[in-house]
């Protein structure tokens, strides 16, 4: 069983996330479409409800 955190002060995600970056940036050739629902879904199915969607940190400067 997925392991819980508490972010803030009532929102439950799982303790372990999945970076989604690598599916469109940074990684080489973006993964393709289908692909990346799948893996995605299975994560879910897993009990991962933390997704972490940002493609890049920080500013357009850095």
């Amino acid at each position: 069983m997925m392991q819980m955190r508490t972010l803030g002060t009532d929102l439950n995600v799982s303790a372990v996330g999945l970076g989604c970056m690598g599916f469109s940036h940074a990684y080489g050739a973006p993964t393709e479409e289908a692909e990346a629902v799948r893996l995605i879904r299975r994560a879910f199915d897993l009990g991962y409800t933390f997704f972490d969607t940002a493609e890049v940190y920080g500013t357009a400067d850095a």
